[in-house]
């Protein structure tokens, strides 16, 4: 258990500096809108590079980021009868819709996206736009987008494993039943 511990530090290391970039890109997506409204309006000038260049950021927001929202429990949940249950019983409910759900999910995903990606990045394939972009960049967010958080799935199901064998305090705030 000691070396899975281990390796759930290290993803969620990895999670936190992608998280980071996922920051800057909103950030710069938001500066970038700003200074194309100014030009479009202030100057009478526009370009599809612009605009493409703030879906790329924006897709690196939500695919670079999406990994850091599991890692911090705020992703959305349904929850009609799970808060009702013992901390026990929602620890095995993650673990097991983590584990039957959302890893095969995004081991799915991996497999197509990795494809059209590596086929626009042999390519070179470019926008249709004028003056559009190269489009992997783009496409790169999708596999790797979906790595992270197949491999912060994993990092969760650690935790919850762990934290059912009392190996692991959460911040998930499960509540122990009195010893």
């Amino acid at each position: 258990m000691d070396a899975l511990l281990g390796l759930m530090r290290i993803i969620d290391r990895v999670t936190d500096r992608f998280a980071g970039i996922a920051m800057w890109a909103m950030g710069a997506s938001c500066f970038i809108s700003a200074l194309n409204a100014v030009v479009r309006y202030g100057f009478n000038y526009s370009s599809n590079a612009f605009l493409e260049i703030q879906w790329y950021l924006f897709a690196a927001c939500v695919m670079l980021g999406a990994s850091q929202v599991l890692r911090v429990n705020e992703h959305v949940r349904v929850d009609v009868f799970y808060g009702q249950y013992s901390g026990r019983v929602q620890a095995w409910i993650d673990f097991l819709g983590l584990l039957f759900f959302m890893l095969p999910s995004m081991a799915v995903m991996i497999y197509f996206a990795l494809p059209l990606f590596l086929k626009m990045y042999a390519s070179g394939e470019v926008s249709s736009n004028a003056g559009g972009l190269i489009r992997w960049p783009a496409m790169l967010m999708l596999p790797l987008g979906f790595s992270l958080l197949f491999a912060q799935g994993v990092s969760e199901a650690i935790k919850r494993m762990a934290w059912l064998m009392n190996r692991y305090e959460s911040e998930f705030h499960y509540e122990r039943p009195l010893q």
